[in-house]
């Protein structure tokens, strides 16, 4: 019962970093600079998962976060040639660099991550119900 527990509560963890990773891209929409302040516009990031055998029983396995990526997509530019972080020399001088992060994908993504913690706040709150259930039978 308890690795129907871990499973669950692994489940969360990886949830909870893909909505944090997926707040993180809408926050950072209109970001043209990187964290030493040159202008480069902020790239999109999401959560890699990984089949985690450590976690579970039975042949069922939890999952864990392998990492969070960068997606290398191209930019969006705009032509805002006042704008303190437009090119200056090149095919896009004039042209601020914009991230390529598309709002409804987004929230779509973030929905599917909540709709999965939500399936995994129910199985933990199953697994509670049947270990308490046992334990009646039991005493």
């Amino acid at each position: 019962m308890f690795a129907a527990l871990d499973i669950s509560a692994s489940a969360l963890v990886a949830q909870r970093l893909r909505l944090t990773t997926i707040s993180g891209n809408l926050a950072n929409m209109m970001t043209t600079r990187n964290e030493l302040g040159e202008p480069e516009p902020y790239q999109p990031r999401f959560v890699v998962f990984q089949v985690d055998p450590s976690v579970g029983a039975f042949g069922a396995s939890g999952v864990r976060v392998a990492g969070i990526e960068r997606d290398p997509v191209e930019p969006i530019y705009k032509y805002e040639p006042n704008h303190p972080d437009a090119i200056k020399t090149g095919p896009y001088a004039g042209f601020v660099a914009y991230p390529n992060i598309n709002m409804m994908t987004e929230f779509t993504d973030a929905l599917l991550a909540a709709r999965a913690y939500e399936a995994n706040l129910g199985a933990v709150e199953i697994t509670k119900d049947m270990t308490q259930q046992t334990l009646r039978i039991l005493a």
